[in-house]
């Protein structure tokens, strides 16, 4: 595994704001979706006006109620810099607001290229740096080396997606390696082995874990990070599976997410805020 410098500043890890997060409003990642079909089933112009109006939403509806959301960059990336302007404005909106912001972009490169979505993501100088970023490992995880050690600089994480929700992934994760074991399982333990190391806060580094899928081999209470474990509602994951995947893991080291089932209780903002507070409450039970 490739060294990773030590933190420059003291900084709250990751994982420790979350957990403190979690502690205080339940453990539930709000995401945000700002799909055509739910702009139009809010009411909204698929345009940027629309997208301000979805994110100050949100935002009103989720601050105070969950510790994390989660926009998927895609669905503002698809209008052009004018959307990327209004990611800048929720991640301000976001924090002031008290909340924790996980940018799902789903990067990851090598060399200067993996260097440069750290210094996007994940620097103190950027607009569009979120507490977390979700990156691909898919280059090798050593690779994302250059994110790990912006992030444990500063205090914010590295989400890898490991074993996802959707069942495409399933050939390639439960691919066997050289070793015998499975990729997605390799790559839990090198997440593991990282965040036991002393060069980086531990909780730097996380994982996604989908909850419609079976129990992991791996022993997630050994991850050391925060595991994200989408698939709860509309892809079919129910509190029940949420208590038998992540059971035994660490108090505020899993954040169930949900998307499209949460943001269809709006566009009001009192509905969408005691839908999220109602599930935050029952997940918080369900996980102790």
């Amino acid at each position: 595994m490739e060294a990773v410098a030590p933190p420059v500043q003291a900084t709250t890890s990751f994982g420790g704001r979350v957990a403190e997060a979690v502690g205080r409003l339940g453990p539930l990642c709000a995401g945000i979706d700002p799909s055509a079909a739910l702009l139009e089933a809010w009411g909204l112009p698929d345009d940027v006006s629309g997208l301000r109006s979805f994110c100050r939403t949100c935002v009103d509806a989720f601050g105070g109620v969950v510790p994390v959301i989660k926009p998927q960059v895609a669905f503002f990336e698809r209008h052009g810099s004018a959307g990327l302007a209004e990611l800048e404005r929720l991640l301000v909106e976001a924090k002031e607001a008290g909340l924790l912001v996980l940018a799902d972009a789903k990067r990851g490169d090598i060399d200067t290229t993996a260097a440069a979505y750290a210094d996007a993501w994940l620097g103190d100088g950027s607009t569009l740096a979120a507490d977390a970023v979700t990156v691909h490992p898919y280059l090798g995880l050593a690779a994302l080396a250059p994110l790990v050690t912006l992030a444990g600089r500063t205090g914010r994480g590295v989400i890898v997606v490991t074993r996802s929700s959707n069942p495409e992934g399933r050939l390639i994760q439960e691919a066997l390696t050289r070793s015998g074991d499975s990729v997605e399982e390799s790559l839990l333990a090198e997440i593991a082995a990282w965040n036991a190391s002393p060069e980086i806060p531990t909780g730097t580094v996380g994982a996604v874990v989908g909850a419609t899928l079976a129990r992991s081999i791996f022993p997630l209470s050994q991850l050391g990070g925060v595991i994200l474990a989408p698939g709860l509602g509309a892809q079919g994951a129910q509190l029940d599976d949420i208590a038998d995947r992540f059971g035994g893991c660490a108090p505020g080291t899993v954040i169930a997410s949900t998307s499209r089932a949460l943001l269809a209780t709006g566009p009001k903002v009192p509905e969408l805020r005691r839908a999220a507070a109602d599930l935050s409450g029952e997940l918080a039970a369900v996980l102790g």
